[in-house]
């Protein structure tokens, strides 16, 4: 592709988010700067919260360092903040989620975490066998996950796994499934069946 063709690229994807971003409550500034980076980012987090530095620069086709100051500066204004996460730093909208709501965020954005997640609020039998054979993954690596899960606040190993705050969990799940991938998605679709109703 040529340099036109990637600029192009580039202003298209900036386009799209900073129109979100102005239209989300987030963006609470003018930008004094010409670039839509500002107003992308914040529409970007708006659909993407607890997306890592990474993430949200090849996302939206930004420089390294071009993100570094623009998030910098919107951490800096109050309206994004974020978090440390293992090797990650984890953005989010300012103050529109607690502290379980991040954690959560992070660990839905992995996934072999998230797939295990989906997994048990499908129903599927609580343990680590049956996750493996689910995800197709080996039993030390959900082991190693659900350790994480648990020191984190988001599962419980007592009888077997199950989900802390599940109904959080599942919110979370569908709010923002387009932002993690075909799996979320899928679940999203069938989530309706998985919510009963019970009015005694």
């Amino acid at each position: 592709m040529s340099g036109d063709g990637v600029d192009q690229s580039k202003r298209a994807t900036l386009r799209r988010f900073a129109a979100l971003g102005a239209a989300s409550q987030l963006v609470q500034f003018a930008s004094a700067s010409e670039s839509e980076a500002p107003d992308a980012l914040a529409g970007y987090l708006t659909t993407t919260p607890g997306a890592h530095f990474s993430k949200i620069r090849d996302d939206l086709k930004l420089g390294t360092g071009e993100t570094q100051h623009h998030l910098r500066q919107l951490e800096s204004e109050g309206i994004v903040e974020s978090r440390k996460d293992g090797d990650y730093r984890r953005y989010f909208p300012a103050g529109l989620f607690t502290e379980f709501e991040q954690v959560a965020l992070g660990y839905l954005r992995r996934d072999t975490p998230r797939g295990m997640c989906i997994a048990l609020l499908d129903g599927i039998d609580p343990t680590a066998g049956a996750l493996a054979r689910e995800l197709d993954v080996s039993r030390p690596t959900v082991s190693k996950y659900a350790a994480q899960l648990e020191e984190a606040g988001l599962l419980s190993r007592t009888n077997g796994y199950a989900l802390e705050r599940p109904e959080t969990v599942l919110f979370l799940l569908v709010r923002y499934a387009e932002s993690f991938g075909d799996d979320a998605a899928a679940f999203a679709e069938r989530a309706p069946e998985l919510v009963s109703y019970d009015p005694e």
